[in-house]
């Protein structure tokens, strides 16, 4: 039986691979806050109350395109509904947490954290302090995050505007999809989000950037009817 110092060390170490990503991605995430005219304290203070590299250059980037607070808003809920799931995974490993651990624990949940806990969870179902590895990944991935966001917001303050930081924002989500290009069923879906975003890009609250996914899941939800 591990104790609870050894199970936060063990998370702290299997995340520890994925600093190499995550790093530059919230070095990018506070450069181009700066840079699209946020105010850096507002940058920051984002930064910590939403923690997540996707949400919050969606969000910004909305904001700075001329978006609704309610669009923007939205769409960072859509894109953070994926947690959901993630609850739903780890609900049987820290159903004997009381509501309030558990919406702590909640806050540092992310991508790269739930994958490695998980993991772990499988292997090692008998281990009394389960939460202690989620803890370890998240807290570890949270602090490098604030660090690697604050280094992106001084850089950003630094940066000539000719350098273009705003086009690292396509390049940004081009590198997250385009290992999906490899499944004919997956490029369907993004031509249809993306054909969909352009028949609807004059709906008014810039409302497209919601519009445009619902429509793409439809489809998403036909081919996967069709395969079966």
């Amino acid at each position: 039986m591990l104790s609870k110092k050894q199970l936060f060390s063990r998370g702290m170490l299997d995340i520890a691979p994925h600093m190499l990503s995550v790093i530059p991605f919230g070095i990018i995430c506070g450069a181009i806050g700066v840079d699209l005219g946020f105010n850096p304290y507002l940058v920051y203070a984002m930064s910590i109350i939403i923690f997540g590299g996707a949400s919050q250059i969606v969000f910004l980037q909305l904001l700075s395109g001329g978006a609704s607070s309610l669009v923007a808003v939205t769409s960072v809920g859509v894109i953070n509904s994926r947690h959901l799931l993630y609850g739903a995974v780890l609900s049987e490993y820290l159903e004997k947490l009381s509501f309030i651990k558990k919406l702590l624990i909640s806050y540092v949940v992310v991508d790269q954290g739930f994958a490695e806990s998980n993991k772990f969870f499988k292997k090692n179902k008998t281990e009394q302090y389960l939460h202690y590895h989620l803890l370890g990944t998240g807290i570890t991935m949270w602090v490098c995050w604030q660090i690697a966001t604050l280094a992106g917001i001084i850089l950003g303050s630094f940066v000539p505007e000719e350098l273009g930081l705003k086009f690292a924002i396509p390049l940004t989500f081009i590198a997250i999809v385009v290992q999906d290009l490899k499944k004919l069923d997956h490029v369907i879906v993004m031509l249809v989000c993306g054909i969909s975003s352009l028949l609807f890009f004059e709906a008014p609250f810039k409302s497209y950037i919601l519009i445009s996914p619902v429509i793409a899941l439809f489809v998403a939800a036909l081919l996967l009817r069709l395969k079966k």
